[in-house]
């Protein structure tokens, strides 16, 4: 069975091993692929694993022999559901695979704003600190997070995640969800408006959809606390970017974590990439070596339900 990876650099730019993957078939592996080589690098293929390469209506109507599409990552956007259904392909993603890691970035980004370690840490290598006739300095303010309201919007297995950090630290929790759930530790379950108001650190970790796209914008900004700190691992477009600038630039928050943009790999005009104490990461949050390894367990327990005559994490 002829196995193609498209675009597997991300996952893997060589601290892992393919040889999973190679038992199953014959296999090979692209670090990146352009449109307009998909069509010959998978002419032959049974079974093709994908990231961000597109595979839409037309795409798929020149493969004939592919019969399974792995998205080698949780959102599945790129692959058009209903021709991949229509002729019987089998698509599934990889889910949950990244939980903890992204959990770690949210802290990563709130610790950052809490106490600014590279910054102080920059000064004191400058030998600010040695020509100080100061014991102590503080270049930001140092934030204690005990008793600040954390304040989580999509409360599913990464929010919870968030949540469950957020008590280590002594932190109350309030979250925002489309549907109502409850937890076994405590965490309120609020309106947007609320925790939009009450939130010290507002943590975005919902899927995007069609309804709530761009639904941090001028107008919910203006809940929030000026000394408000905004985080997402989410999706850009969750944000209206020149709404977020706007804030950050004329204080209405107090600053803003974002691993995510709306348009990746980042823009050069992007009005994020200039504004005040914002802090860009480049969607970094799912990739620590541990996340990695198990996506790439995941995929190939996927594949081999896939040839036993089974199926585990299909989309469609």
């Amino acid at each position: 069975m002829k196995i193609v990876l498209l675009d597997g650099y991300t996952m893997n730019p060589g601290d892992l091993s393919w040889e999973g993957l190679e038992a199953l078939g014959e296999f090979t592996a692209y670090d990146h692929t352009a449109p307009e080589e998909t069509i010959s690098r998978c002419q032959d293929a049974e079974i093709v694993l994908t990231n961000k390469v597109v595979f839409d209506k037309e795409v798929i109507a020149q493969l004939p022999k592919l019969k399974y599409i792995g998205v080698i990552a949780t959102g599945y956007n790129v692959i058009d559901l209903e021709a991949a259904r229509e002729r019987g392909i089998i698509v599934t993603n990889i889910p949950a695979y990244s939980t903890d890691s992204v959990a770690q970035m949210v802290f990563s980004q709130i610790l950052n704003f809490s106490q600014n370690i590279s910054t102080h840490a920059a000064s004191v290598s400058k030998g600010e600190w040695a020509e100080s006739i100061d014991f102590s300095y503080r270049l930001t303010p140092q934030i204690e997070l005990k008793d600040k309201t954390l304040g989580i919007i999509g409360f599913g297995k990464i929010g919870q995640a968030v949540a469950k950090l957020g008590l280590a630290f002594g932190m109350k929790n309030i979250y925002q969800n489309r549907s109502i759930k409850s937890v076994d530790f405590p965490a309120k379950q609020v309106d947007l408006e609320t925790i939009l108001k009450e939130s010290d650190f507002l943590s975005i970790n919902c899927p995007l959809t069609d309804d709530n796209a761009g639904f941090i914008n001028k107008d919910t900004l203006a809940l929030m606390k000026p000394s408000a700190f905004l985080i997402n691992t989410g999706r850009g477009p969750l944000i209206n970017e020149k709404d977020l600038a706007d804030a950050l630039n004329n204080n209405v928050i107090a600053g803003a974590g974002l691993d995510v943009l709306s348009v990746e790999p980042a823009t050069a005009d992007n009005p994020l990439a200039t504004a005040k104490n914002c802090y860009i990461t480049p969607h970094i949050a799912w990739a620590t070596l541990e996340a990695r390894a198990r996506l790439l367990n995941i995929i190939i327990e996927n594949i081999k339900a896939f040839q036993s005559g089974g199926t585990v994490n299909v989309v469609n």
